[in-house]
This record gives structure tokens, sequence and C-alpha cells, in this order.
């Protein structure tokens, strides 16, 4: 009876000191420090000044690692996207190459259709037979609208049936601002986005696609004997930029979402409704140096890093190892980053089967009392049932315990 009350007391004990953020970090990761040790007052160093006022309608500043926004303006309201459009075109081409669907080597007959869209061409010529590879770089780069109904056409048979799958992505990807009438972007009363909805998208381009996200970082591309430039003038001015895209019309003005990374901390700006080229690449530039300049990303805890056990009733063992399933990384004002406490809620009655990668609990991330965020905590190894004797003395022990809860 007294190792099971020594047991329990160690348990409590442990418990307790994760509760103040005690908990055991990676090689190099940030520890959060226990809530005694946070400053009473703000010091002087932890002023983060507010965000620059753009000269632009709407704009927005996520961080691509966790899709956590740092600065908004507008960020939800429906406008043109212009050929930000293309965006989600080149995203559903990408998904089709890695389904396995289509290849970047197949040729794609181009039609009349596709031939005579006006606005920025790649300059193809009906009758002939382009890779969607070429098609791809001419619509990320040269915003190609020949280039985005050829693909279109290729894939889903018509501009219609592909403006169809474009609104099925942005549902998936929780874009509720945006609905597409076309692969190019060509002015319609039905087709729009917003800032937020283009920098989820982008972040799902840099995500779920990155071999193919080099093409985005690519200055120029040379088709048919003609070579034109990207049209986004930040690849040339900031070596840490490296995508993603550009677009403009009268009634959407001049627009650019852009993705830099520095270290650890990827950025994603959206810049909407500007009135020149030069605008928009200015002040989509102010937007990510103040990001990079008052937030970092930090690494808090690797992937099956082993953040407490928990006593599992009925199991072949007594215990459970917990942890999380992937890196648990954050984006946080630079001078809080120290002043982080971290919490593991897990219920007191574990029953045993456990599957390994079960959820648990979860891992809350706090300043102060504010949650800044919360990740899955899980099982990282799987727990037995016991045999029956084992099963009938845990139940008796529950009860026992029960009393001095």
């Amino acid at each position: 009876m007294t190792s099971l009350f020594t047991s329990r007391i160690s348990r409590l004990v442990a418990s307790a000191s994760l509760c103040l953020g005690l908990l055991s970090s990676p090689a190099g990761a940030q520890q959060p420090t226990p809530d005694s040790q946070m400053a009473a007052n703000p010091r002087p160093g932890q002023l983060v000044p507010s965000p620059p006022e753009l000269a632009a309608s709407s704009w927005v500043l996520m961080d691509a690692a966790t899709g956590k926004m740092l600065v908004e303006h507008n960020a939800d309201e429906r406008v043109p996207p212009a050929s930000l459009t293309k965006m989600m075109t080149a995203y559903i081409v990408e998904q089709e190459i890695e389904q396995g669907n289509i290849s970047d080597t197949d040729q794609v007959s181009v039609s009349e259709n596709a031939w005579r869209t006006g606005g920025s061409r790649m300059f193809i010529k009906e009758g002939t037979q382009v890779s969607v590879e070429d098609l791809l770089h001419g619509v990320v780069i040269q915003s190609g609208n020949d280039a985005s109904v050829a693909l279109s056409e290729y894939v889903a048979g018509s501009e219609t049936a592909f403006a169809d799958l474009m609104n099925q992505q942005a549902s998936r990807m929780g874009m509720n601002n945006s609905h597409f009438m076309n692969p190019t972007g060509l002015p319609h009363d039905d087709h729009f986005s917003s800032a937020h909805d283009l920098a989820i998208l982008a972040r799902h381009i840099i995500g779920d696609f990155p071999d193919h996200y080099e093409v985005y970082s690519e200055k120029f591309f040379t088709y048919n004997g003609i070579r034109q430039p990207n049209r986004n003038r930040l690849l040339w001015r900031d070596p840490d930029v490296d995508g993603l895209k550009t677009g403009h019309t009268e009634a959407a003005g001049f627009c650019l979402v852009a993705s830099a990374k520095k270290q650890d901390t990827r950025l994603i700006a959206v810049v909407m409704g500007t009135d020149s080229d030069e605008a928009r690449a200015a002040e989509t530039q102010r937007l990510l140096n103040y990001g990079f300049r008052f937030f970092q990303t930090r690494k808090l805890y690797d992937a099956g890093s082993v953040l407490n056990e928990a006593r599992v009733w009925g199991g072949a063992k007594d215990t459970v190892r917990l942890g999380v399933q992937d890196d648990v990384s954050m984006t946080l004002p630079r001078s809080s980053a120290d002043d982080l406490t971290a919490r593991l809620n897990v219920p007191e009655n574990l029953t045993a089967p456990i599957q390994a990668g079960q959820q648990i609990g979860k891992l809350e991330i706090r300043s102060g009392d504010e949650v800044l965020g919360e990740q899955p905590l899980v099982a990282l190894e799987a727990v037995e049932e016991g045999s029956f004797f084992k099963r009938i003395w845990d139940s008796i022990l529950r009860f026992i315990t029960g009393f001095f809860d």
C-alpha cells in the first residue's frame, strides 16, 4: 500500500510540474518557463509596434507553419483576384501530377479557344502541342491566360468544368470567401476571393507540393523564342523571397502574394488593391519586413518527444508514454518567445487497450492566461489489454484509490 501511495504522489508531482510548463524539450528548442518567472510588467524589449498601414485595400501576413494570422486588414473582404486566380489553377494541375492522373511530360493540344484568350500570354499557337511542364511555367511565370485555358481544358475538358474543380478545392481548403468562374482571373461578377483565402491557398501550394514550388521563384521563362520575366519584383530585390504570384486588372488594382523564409520562419504576405506595379512590391516588402523584424518561429518540441507518462488501468503495462506526433513550432513576437508555459490536459482515467497514435489529450502553449496554440497529445506506444487477473486487480486498486481523490 505504501508503494501505491508513493507512486500516486509521484504522478501528482509530475502533473503539477507539467502544468507549470516544465516539459522536457528537444536539443536547441526553447523550453517554456514557469509562470513564476514571467514578468509582472512588460519589459521594454517586449513591446511590438503596430503593423504598418499600407496603401492597399486589404492585406494579411500569415505564418506559413501554423496558418496563424499575424497582421490583417479587411482580410475577408471579397475582391477580384485577377491573375492570383492562377495559383489555384496551378495547384490543381500540380495535384493531378502528384496523383498520377497526368504527367508533366504530357503533350497538350492547344485549342482555338486557348489561343484566342486575351490578356497576358505565353504565346502558344493553335494546333500545336505543348508539354504540361511548359504550360505550368507559362501560368506561374508569364501569367499566361492562354496557358491557363489550355491546362484547364486538358485536365477537365472545359473552363467551366475546371472552375467547378477550383471551387471544390476552395471549399476543401476553407476558402470561405472565394468563388471561381474561370482559370485565368479575367473579370466576372461572380469571380472573387479575399486576402485571407489567397494566403490559405499559398500555404497549401508551399506545403502540399514542395517539389513544384520551385517554379514560383524562377525569374524568367522562354517559350517560342520569347523570353519573359516573372512579374514579382521582390524576386530581384529580396533574396529571401521565393514566390508566389502577381495579379492586375482595372477592377482589382495591382495585387501580390509573396512568401519569404529566414532561418526557420516562413511568412506569407498578401496585398490587394494597390495603384501600381511598384506599389504592390513596396507595400508587400514593408509587410514582410515588419513580420521578420518582430516575429520568429520557434521549434518547441520534436515529433515523438516524450512529454509525460500516464497511468493506464487494465493494461498489460501500467503506464503509457505521451507526446506529439508532429514537430511543434509557433511563430510569436520575438520578445515573448521566452515567456511561454506549457500545460498537458490528460484524462484522469485511461483504460486499455490504447492504440499507438491515439489522441489522449491536448498540449497547450500559453503566454500568461492566453492559449496561443494547441496540439493533440497522443500515445507514443500501444498498451494492450491486460490479463483477466490484471484487469480485476486494477479494478480493485482503482476502487480503493478513488476514496483519496
